[in-house]
């Protein structure tokens, strides 16, 4: 482009974020998440909660008044937000407003811990309240269709984690293209076939322990064990859909599937959980391990891989009517994988993930339960 066509799309307008900024008192922020008018994607908070400590820490910076960053919020419809970026600030605040932690671990205030907010000092809790929180508000405006707001949401939220801690891909999933595939994604994550074969702590209520166990794990933390319910889906098209990086690739079938009808949504949800738990019935918490050769020795690949689970979950749905007959045999089916994967190793063991590579797998395992039918 010349320099006078860059500057006429630069005065059009192309690609350029409409913004407003707006301040809010630290005691109107529970009432703030609280109102059908902010969406907060509670989702991404049970997964990544503050600590008692972390969130005391930040109560510790109001006190002394230290500076916070902006939150950034993305107005979706005319005076409804969504929270791009510091979920975390707002449900900290406005949990400690609502009396639901104490303070401690405090360096600065080590007076104060111990404390929930009706117990401060009067002068203390009147210099908190006079603290407030700022935002960047992306107005509604900024777009012009629909699907330009979804891609500049995107950017704006990828852009603005990228300085921090990074986010995992099916994490920019779930505050990109929430909807009803998502949600029915993140609910059967809670399949217990699923989580003992990807080594996940199950969540047991009242037992804080287990429940602190899980909330520590990578994939639930990541939101991998959501991907992989995902996965499952979108792999039963993939010879279809799939073109460009896999990443893409399920981004596009997540935001497209979300609009998909409640009866197949509800068909969608019973296939997966048949099919995880066939897996599990068959070949137990080993089910997407990788038999795998070493410096010429032969052993299990303790840990489950995507490269067995994918072709797996596909092969096996494939097969629900046969369930009972697989059950039946599955002492069958168990001895006779050493074999398989001895005999098949080249396909599973590299790293080829082409469209080739994988309907090659997907080949080998239907031909090996196709033996016990």
């Amino acid at each position: 482009m010349t320099d006078d066509e860059i500057n006429k799309k630069y005065r059009d307008g192309e690609i350029r974020i409409v913004t407003e900024q707006a301040r809010y008192p630290l005691n109107t922020i529970a009432s703030m998440v609280s109102s059908d008018d902010y969406k907060m994607n509670p989702e991404y908070q049970r997964r990544h909660r503050w600590s008692n400590a972390k969130r005391s820490a930040l109560i510790e910076s109001l006190i002394m008044n230290v500076p916070l960053p902006p939150i950034f919020l993305y107005e979706y419809d005319f005076s409804c937000y969504e929270v791009m970026d510091g979920l975390q600030r707002l449900t900290a605040i406005s949990s400690f407003y609502e009396n639901e932690f104490e303070l401690e671990e405090l360096t600065k205030w080590p007076e104060l811990n111990g404390k929930r907010y009706h117990e401060l000092p009067k002068v203390v809790k009147q210099g908190i309240d006079r603290r407030y929180v700022s935002s960047i508000i992306l107005l509604n405006e900024t777009a012009k269709t629909p699907e330009q707001a979804e891609q500049l949401k995107q950017m704006v939220f990828d852009r603005i984690n990228s300085g921090g801690e990074k986010l995992e891909a099916q994490e920019k999933r779930n505050a990109n293209f929430d909807g009803k595939l998502n949600k029915l994604c993140i609910a059967l994550s809670e399949n217990e076939s699923l989580c003992k074969t990807w080594g996940i702590p199950l969540y047991i209520e009242g037992s804080n322990g287990i429940h602190t166990a899980r909330a520590a794990n990578k994939l639930f933390k990541t939101m991998g064990d959501v991907e992989l319910v995902l996965r499952f889906f979108a792999y039963r098209q993939k010879h279809q859909l799939h073109t460009g990086s896999l990443e893409k690739y399920l981004d596009r079938y997540l935001e497209q599937a979300n609009y998909l009808s409640q009866e197949t949504l509800d068909a969608l949800s019973s296939l997966f959980n048949e099919s995880i738990d066939l897996a599990y019935e068959v070949f137990g918490e080993q089910a997407f391990y990788l038999y795998r050769e070493r410096k010429g020795q032969w052993a299990w690949y303790e840990r489950p891989t995507v490269a067995v689970y994918d072709p797996m979950m596909l092969v096996l749905s494939q097969n629900i009517h046969h369930k009972d007959t697989l059950i039946a045999l599955k002492a069958n089916i168990q001895a006779a994988m050493i074999n398989f994967y001895q005999s098949n190793y080249e396909a599973f063991g590299g790293r080829n993930v082409n469209a080739a590579a994988l309907k090659e797998r997907e080949n080998l395992l239907a031909d090996f339960i196709a033996r016990f039918l």
